[in-house]
């Protein structure tokens, strides 16, 4: 079959629309999966770009013409297709959606139980199978349709994590922009107190406004702007498929990964003590510092989705927490979501008769230096010599993820994707100046070293 095959990713199938995917591309890999995991039913959802209604009719059909049965979820943000794996527990669960990427689109996969299918545990085998594949073999029985709406579920779930006696009602400046999150913000506002300021909350696929990345600072602006301008209590910022809210104090400040998961993790201990959370090999360390002095249990773990939700299950973790933003619940069948991220912050924050600001001045003892990402020809050659150059003056490295060196006062990692030809670096230090000092001197050392700062 003719397709881009760099399109199936470590943890989800995703490219450029229409030159890398396309209905025909979805079409046959609904296929291929039919095949492979010989499902009975199928649930599928879409975010609200305007290229997904397309793919999914397309993969819709694809699946009934191999004899399987398909639940429409219509337009669902993609922590819901997780609830509707571990709720319902359809065989294959999938939303179409491109994620961050602009430009792009593709979809998200779990089985029943909301277990993941990632790059080596699926993906990448349905991939060869297509390159291999020069026909389908024609089924006889053709699969049903059927529609399904879970948003009502869904909010119910999401709010059963929290105490809503508790939740005061705080001034709060939402920006969906035109995502996917536009959906489940009015619902959530009406179950709780307080005054709410929506921005760009009409669902638009061509988002007219701003792409709703708050990975990019110049995202974050609009928020950050209405939240000094209206003097709200804090900002809130969804990403284009819902699945991943940024936070915004009072003052404009927006809040790292590193900082939330402490947040969330003192909130989950407080309710729930002596349980294990997790935290990426990029989280400050802020996190296990604060997840010990509340009484639980510590685990560092390598950067990615489908890692981590495996390493949950493996220690029954109660939340597990990502510098990029991704927020990972036991209770919601070990998946994140933006939705339950912002219940629990809120949860918190009214326990304090503090502003937002001081109560996260608590967790941000160590600067943190923003992601610095590298291209580089050869990602372990490169890593290999960072090692090299500072193993010897360091108290101790690691290779959980890339490599990590520990010094009393600092540490970095230097990381490789998992995609690209990049290598990434994050440091951290006790105060400003050292921190400065030595992401000044590690991109220093990779620029010299070949590197190519993206």
């Amino acid at each position: 079959m003719q397709f881009v095959a760099s399109i199936f990713k470590d943890y989800d199938v995703r490219g450029l629309y229409p030159d890398e995917l396309n209905a025909n591309t979805f079409n046959l890999i609904a296929q291929e999966l039919a095949l492979f995991y010989h499902p009975k039913t199928v649930a599928i959802g879409r975010d609200i770009r305007d290229s997904s209604q397309e793919l999914q009719k397309a993969m819709i059909e694809g699946f009934i013409s191999q004899g399987v049965d398909v639940v429409d979820l219509g337009l669902i943000t993609t922590d819901m297709i997780y609830f509707a794996a571990g709720k319902i527990g359809y065989d294959l669960n999938i939303v179409i959606t491109g994620s961050h990427v602009q430009k792009g689109n593709g979809f998200k996969i779990c089985q029943k139980g909301a277990l993941p299918i990632s790059g080596e545990g699926g993906l990448y085998q349905i991939r060869d199978l297509l390159l291999k594949r020069t026909s389908f073999p024609v089924s006889e029985k053709k699969g049903q349709l059927t529609q399904k709406n879970i948003l009502d579920e869904w909010i119910n779930h999401a709010l059963s994590f929290v105490d809503l006696k508790t939740i005061k009602p705080f001034k709060i400046v939402i920006d969906t922009g035109n995502g996917t999150g536009g959906l489940v913000i009015p619902p959530i506002e009406k179950a709780l107190p307080g005054e709410f300021i929506n921005l760009f909350l009409e669902l638009d696929g061509s988002f007219p406004n701003h792409f709703p990345n708050p990975l990019i600072a110049e995202n974050l602006k609009f928020a950050i702007d209405k939240v000094k301008e209206t003097k709200a209590d804090m900002g809130i910022v969804f990403d284009a498929d819902g699945d991943r809210a940024f936070f915004i104090d009072e003052k404009g400040n927006s809040l790292s990964g590193t900082i939330l998961t402490a947040i969330v993790s003192k909130n989950i201990l407080q309710k729930s003590p002596n349980e294990t959370i997790l935290y990426n090999a990029v989280c400050g360390r802020v996190v296990p510092e604060i997840v010990k002095e509340m009484g639980g249990n510590p685990i560092r773990v390598r950067v990615g989705y489908s890692i981590i939700r495996k390493k949950m299950r493996e220690h029954n973790a109660v939340f597990a927490g990502e510098h990029s933003g991704h927020f990972f619940f036991r209770d919601n069948y070990f998946a994140d979501s933006g939705l339950i991220m912002m219940l629990e912050v809120l949860e918190l924050v009214s326990q304090e008769k503090r502003p937002f600001s001081a109560i996260a001045r608590d967790f941000q003892k160590y600067p943190q230096s923003e992601e610095i990402n590298f291209k580089v020809d050869d990602k372990l050659k490169m890593m290999d010599k960072v090692e090299a150059a500072y193993k010897e003056k360091a108290q101790s490295t690691d290779r959980l993820d890339g490599i990590s060196v520990w010094f009393s006062d600092w540490w970095f990692n230097v990381r490789p994707s998992g995609t690209e030809s990049l290598l990434r670096l994050n440091v951290e230090a006790d105060n400003e100046s050292l921190l400065q000092e030595k992401t000044t001197e590690l991109t220093n050392f990779l620029l010299a070293a070949g590197a190519i700062k993206a």
